[in-house]
Order: C-alpha cells, then structure tokens, then sequence
C-alpha cells in the first residue's frame, strides 16, 4: 500500500518532556510493564536502553521494578512513542530499536508499524547497520510487514521463529504457552539507505516544523 508523507510538524512534545542526550542508544517502544527492558539492561550493561510505555499503570509497574533492581543503563519513560520519537532522537542515534508484540490494529490497518508514515522517520533515527526487531503472534501480521519491508521500505531482514522457551514479555509468555506460533522480524539498515528525515534534528521540546525535500 502506498505510505503518505510523515507530517512531523503536527507533532508536539509530550507532557514534561525531557531530552537525552547524543549518545548511542537502544530503544524499546510499548515496553508495557518492562520485562524485557530489565532482562535486555540486565544482559547488556554496556548500551543505553530507553524504554517507552503510553499507558501509566504499566509505565508505574516498570518503574517499580527498575528502582527495586537499579539498573543504571535503563531509562524508562512515560509517553507517546510518536511524538517522543520525533522531539527527543537524533539522527542516526539508535543502535536497536524493539517493538514487541504491538497492538495488531485489526480493524485500523494503517495504524500498524510498517504501514504508518511514521516509519521513515524511525528508520532516519536508526544508526546504519542498526536493527529494528518486531514481533508478534498474528501470522498475517508478519506476513504484511514482511511484504512492506520488500515493497516499500526496500529493508533487509531477517525472519525467525521465536523459540518455545522464549520469555521476553508478559505477552510472549502466555502466548508461547498456548502454542501460539510468536515469529520475529529482524530488519537492519543498510550503507547509504536515505530517508528525507535524515538531516531533522530535534528541538528539545519545541513544535517542529519540517519541510519536505
């Protein structure tokens, strides 16, 4: 399906926004109550994980957990994943990015990831030979994205089957014991890949206007 402009410039800053700094970093969108945020931090203490959850009981829960286990390279915040994206990521900036099991919009099909606007400027913030990793337990949901990745966005990736004994979020667990197939999308970035949100940097906080090229 053909993918509309992203009109960053009708994005504002989420409520008590507060920017990061230019450093690399990974970055987990809807990370709900924050398992996997915690096992990836824990496995990882050299990189930089943001986690992003909308909903505050979830966001509060993680937050719960990430002061009781104090891991210093985790940095749970609560907003939009969208206008965060846009105010608070610099070019090029993230090393990984995680969406795992998103809301598969069954009756919204333009609001799934791969389908929205908004996916050529997550891959302008995604550092060349970065990844994005989305997962869900929709076959058709991988199925579509898988097409858009060769339609649209012309990605690499990879496709995997998500081992049985895999417990990275609430979700894969209760999925994984029902027998549910969970597969896995692994899309990398590739030397030269342009988007025309390449040279937008964020205004800390301030309503962005971007011109289109």
């Amino acid at each position: 399906m053909p993918i509309r402009q992203f009109q960053a410039q009708r994005m504002h800053a989420p409520r008590d926004f507060q920017a990061i700094a230019q450093q690399p970093v990974c970055v987990e969108i809807g990370a709900g109550k924050g398992k996997h945020a915690l096992l990836f931090s824990g496995q990882n203490p050299e990189k930089q994980l943001i986690a992003v959850e909308r909903t505050r009981e979830k966001f509060l829960f993680m937050q719960k957990q990430h002061v009781l286990e104090g891991a210093k390279n985790l940095q749970p915040v609560h907003a939009d994943a969208l206008p965060w994206v846009v105010h608070a990521l610099f070019p090029a900036q993230v090393e990984q990015f995680f969406i795992l099991y998103p809301n598969p919009e069954p009756h919204n099909p333009a609001q799934r990831w791969l389908n929205m606007p908004f996916f050529e400027f997550l891959l302008s913030r995604l550092k060349t030979g970065g990844s994005i990793t989305l997962a869900s337990n929709i076959p058709e949901y991988i199925a579509e994205a898988e097409q858009q990745l060769i339609d649209v966005w012309k990605l690499p990736f990879i496709k995997e089957v998500i081992p049985a004994d895999s417990a990275r979020t609430h979700f894969e667990i209760k999925y994984l014991e029902r027998g549910e197939l969970c597969q896995q999308l692994i899309m990398s970035k590739p030397e030269a890949y342009a988007t025309r949100f390449d040279d937008f940097q964020p205004l800390l906080g301030q309503s962005v206007d971007v011109a289109a090229k």
